[in-house]
């Protein structure tokens, strides 16, 4: 016997909106920022400052994607998609790190090629123009990554762990994809400022070559690890360990319930989860009672886990084997969430 709960809205209203306000602070900034570093690199020649251009470009159209999903995942289920549309967040997070790989990255590496070979001298002057133009991209990034910090702090605040953890476990590509976009571009400036400083002081190109290497790797780094992150949702990845063993042990503690032979969760978008589980049902239920139970048992997951919006219930006969197979997944769960508790108690803030 299966049974699944209706979808709910999620209690996330206030804080997409928050995200969506981030985002369009980090669009503003970046395309003053990439207008004002492309114009700075056609005037003084500077490969570190059209590098910059490119990534401050890459990021601009990557903020248009975000901003798109948020929109897109938004959608009300449909017979096509019965579960939603949340992971529309996923696969725009995906293009945005695609656009920073190609956009930013690749770019990178052709500026310093073209740097390593290039013999022309530049103007002191405008390379003070540029160095200008990079103090200012700085502070504007700067604000703007404050901007996702400080939106980080009270969502790990509300969770009641670090920073840190909260980066690593937070459910919202778009809100981490600006935070990496910002971060990745604030010492993006600073690799641009040091090449431009020695280019300017030494007359060696050969720095600026290096700042230009030094941004391409940065970001073809960071578009990988977005890119991963949102192939594993993608493809479909399970809630974190400790929510999965408090699932599990409530289950475990229904009265009713004999054993859970199998536990199965999947992120279906920011505020939707599947859960699907096998039970063995104490002997002597009949079929009324037995609807009752997973009745009730489906909206007390409900309401204690809001996100759990997808709930299926199979009542099966558990063998010997299967019993042996819950106690070992019960154990490996166990093992997952004291490794996680460990990282967390490192990233935690003092």
């Amino acid at each position: 016997m299966s049974e699944s709960a209706a979808p709910t809205p999620g209690p996330r209203s206030g804080e997409d909106t928050r995200t969506a306000v981030t985002v369009l602070v980090a669009l503003g900034a970046n395309l003053v920022i990439a207008l004002a570093k492309a114009i700075g690199g056609v005037f003084t020649g500077s490969p570190a400052l059209l590098s910059e251009a490119a990534h401050s470009v890459a990021d601009s159209l990557n903020e248009v994607f975000l901003l798109a999903s948020l929109k897109r995942s938004k959608r009300v289920p449909d017979a096509q998609h019965p579960f939603g549309y949340g992971k529309e967040r996923y696969f725009w997070a995906l293009l945005a790190a695609v656009g920073i790989f190609v956009m930013g990255g690749c770019f990178s590496f052709f500026q310093g090629a073209e740097a390593l070979h290039s013999s022309s001298s530049e103007d002191r002057t405008g390379y003070l123009v540029g160095l200008a133009v990079l103090g200012v991209a700085l502070v504007a990034e700067g604000a703007s990554l404050v901007r996702a910090l400080v939106q980080v702090r009270g969502k790990a605040r509300k969770a009641g762990h670090g920073m840190l953890a909260e980066i690593r476990a937070g459910d919202d590509p778009t809100l981490r994809t600006v935070l990496a976009e910002d971060s990745t571009a604030c010492l993006g400036v600073v690799f641009a400022l040091l090449g431009m400083g020695l280019h300017m002081l030494t007359g060696d190109g050969v720095y600026e070559a290096v700042a230009s290497f030094l941004i391409g790797a940065l970001l073809v780094y960071v578009a990988y690890r977005l890119a991963m992150e949102s192939r594993g949702r993608l493809i479909g990845e399970a809630i974190d360990p400790a929510q999965r063993r408090e699932i599990r042990r409530f289950l475990d503690e229904q009265p009713e319930i004999d054993t859970v032979t199998t536990l199965l969760t999947m992120r279906l978008g920011t505020e939707s989860t599947l859960v699907a589980a096998r039970i063995d049902l104490v002997a002597g239920l009949d079929s009324e009672e037995v609807e009752e139970v997973l009745m009730r048992v489906k909206a007390k997951m409900t309401e204690v886990w809001p996100h759990a919006d997808q709930i299926f219930l199979d009542v099966t006969d558990a063998s010997a084997k299967d019993r042996a197979r819950a106690r070992q997944d019960l154990q490996a769960l166990d093992r997952a969430v004291a490794a996680d508790a460990g990282t967390d108690a490192e990233g935690a803030s003092p």
